[in-house]
């Protein structure tokens, strides 16, 4: 099923894509695509961990199945993709249609799903989701296959955990932003209609919430105010 040479072109393709400045999104659909190109799979998808639920949902797929891509989630622990997460292991099942603990033996034998491999996603030692391979038919994985999607799987990982830590940042430098902003505008409040530091701050919040706008929004309005007055 899979040929040293396409486990390096596939993981070669792979780096190229999480380095490039696309969306997460894009980037785990075009993973999930070189992946079932090179092993040669029915169906790959990625579920990741939803950290209000803990549920497993499917966030990337190249199927166009509308059965699979709207299979309910799945808990920790629940089926072979949470057995996989809650154990750090990969699993691989020859048959899933005969498989006691496989939760889609219906939506397998419509979409003509037959052995999986289930491979953690882990970063840091904390599982984000999981990798899921499936063949048309009866397949036994060997351990070639299992390192290439645990590979595959770390790269996945590696470019969620990247993008989650971007989003903090830019979550933390526009929390550091607006409070410059509020601030600058306090400061001109103060001057200009002789308030106090928290007369100043209740006047910004309370425009805020009676005009439906941000905190930033109205404080870069007193600000652009005072730079058209003063002009």
């Amino acid at each position: 099923m899979l040929k040293t040479d396409n486990h390096i072109e596939a993981l070669s393709k792979i780096a190229q894509v999480i380095t490039s400045d696309m969306y997460l999104d894009d980037i785990l659909k075009l993973i999930v695509t070189v992946t079932a190109q090179t092993l040669g799979s029915k169906i790959c998808s990625i579920m990741l961990v939803d950290e209000k639920s803990q549920e497993l949902i499917i966030r990337a797929t190249q199927s166009i199945s509308e059965d699979y891509n709207q299979k309910p989630p799945l808990k920790t622990g629940e089926g072979i993709a949470g057995k996989a997460a809650e154990e750090k292991r990969a699993i691989s099942i020859y048959d899933v249609t005969k498989e006691k603990e496989y939760k889609y033996k219906d939506i397998a034998r419509k979409n003509g799903l037959v052995s999986l491999l289930c491979v953690p996603l882990i970063v840091k030692g904390r599982v984000i989701g999981v990798i899921n391979l499936y063949t048309s038919k009866l397949h036994k994985f060997t351990k070639n296959e299992v390192n290439m999607l645990t590979a595959v799987a770390n790269q996945a990982a590696m470019v969620i955990e990247n993008t989650e830590l971007m989003v903090r940042t830019r979550v933390i430098q526009e929390e550091l932003e607006t409070r410059k902003l509020v601030e600058k505008a306090k400061g001109i409040l103060m001057k200009e209609q002789g308030l106090s530091e928290a007369e100043a701050y209740r006047t910004i919040q309370k425009y805020s919430m009676d005009s439906r706008k941000s905190m930033r929004q109205v404080a870069e309005a007193v600000i652009t105010a005072q730079a058209v007055r003063g002009q």
